[in-house]
């Protein structure tokens, strides 16, 4: 049976905007967002969509054209980028930069020029200016300059954000873009050259725990604070956006709880089970020192997360203990 997530009252026909029974491209469809949308649309009476690297090189413009073309489908969740941690980012600013502009341009150009009825683009909370006030209100976005260590990265997503903005206030598309949260969750980048800090600090204590070390060290004060989205809600607050909202201007999705950095790797370590020292290298970069979305816009259209830091944090690790000898390096 078809799941709805149109508020009470709205009348479904004259949006006309359901997922039930439409034709569902899902660009990037085998990284962790991507896969969580893919779960939750399984849900839906709808025709998903999707289609491998190999057959479609989405920094190709001239291919990306084509395939919407003739595969012609009614709603695009954009979960398909180049993404990473810190360290990435210092190592790759020009492939943050150029990948991400490309990808997204590509398809959103391509959607209008084929009158793809609705298009949902995944921004970035860390587009905000390093030192915007806390909570960070949607308005806040140019109102200063972005963390150093992923600029580039966070260009390429204010670019994005920005041009579904535009072609919907030019051509009156019904083109939508997302800023979530910290997401983390099954099917994250465990890489310890480009991962986020939950994954980081999973395969980093699992590690160590293996191996008997007696202390970790992590980059950075820990005094940070982040928020953290759990992937599967974000793909459901996704799925619900793509039926309800039809403003604009992007809109923020988190969970409106803060953690430090500290915090985070004492409830990892916990998880994981490890009781040595956990130490942190000052010398390296804290990026923003606090990151809050306000949510307030979503959460009074009467969505919110359901998975708590600690479940999440839980069903991630267990994924990774299930997977880990697949994973890259």
């Amino acid at each position: 049976m078809a799941v709805s997530f149109l508020l009470p009252g709205e009348d479904r026909m004259n949006k006309g905007l359901s997922i039930d029974r439409k034709k569902v491209w899902v660009a990037g469809h085998k990284g962790m967002l991507g896969s969580a949308l893919i779960r939750e649309l399984k849900e839906y009476d709808c025709d998903i969509l999707t289609v491998e690297k190999n057959q479609l090189d989405l920094i190709n413009q001239a291919e990306v054209e084509r395939w919407i073309k003739d595969n012609l489908p009614e709603v695009i969740f954009i979960a398909a980028a180049r993404v990473g941690g810190i360290e990435a980012n210092n190592k790759f600013p020009a492939e943050f930069l150029y990948q991400n502009l490309m990808i997204q341009t590509n398809i959103i150009h391509s959607a209008f020029l084929n009158s793809i009825p609705r298009v949902v683009y995944f921004g970035s909370s860390c587009s905000y200016p390093k030192f915007a006030d806390q909570p960070i209100a949607e308005e806040s976005l140019l109102t200063g300059i972005p963390e150093m260590t992923n600029l580039y990265y966070s260009i390429a997503k204010i670019a994005g954000m920005k041009m579904t903005e535009a072609y919907s206030k030019q051509y009156g598309t019904k083109f939508i873009s997302i800023a979530p949260a910290n997401a983390y969750g099954p099917g994250d980048n465990f890489n310890p050259d480009s991962s986020h800090v939950i994954p980081a600090m999973l395969r980093k204590f699992d590690e160590a725990l293996k191996a008997k070390r007696k202390s970790v060290t992590f980059w950075g004060s820990g005094e940070p604070l982040r928020e953290f989205l759990y992937i599967d809600d974000l793909a459901k607050a996704s799925i619900f956006l793509a039926q309800n909202y039809f403003e604009s201007e992007h809109i923020n999705v988190g969970s409106g709880i803060e953690t430090s950095v500290k915090d985070l790797a004492t409830i990892i370590a916990e998880i994981v089970g490890y009781d040595g020292e956990v130490n942190f290298d000052t010398s390296k970069p804290d990026g923003m020192p606090r990151k809050l979305l306000d949510s307030s816009k979503i959460t009074k259209m009467a969505w919110k997360p359901k998975v708590s830091l600690l479940d999440g944090i839980s069903k991630t690790y267990d994924w990774y203990k299930n997977n880990k000898s697949s994973l890259r390096n």
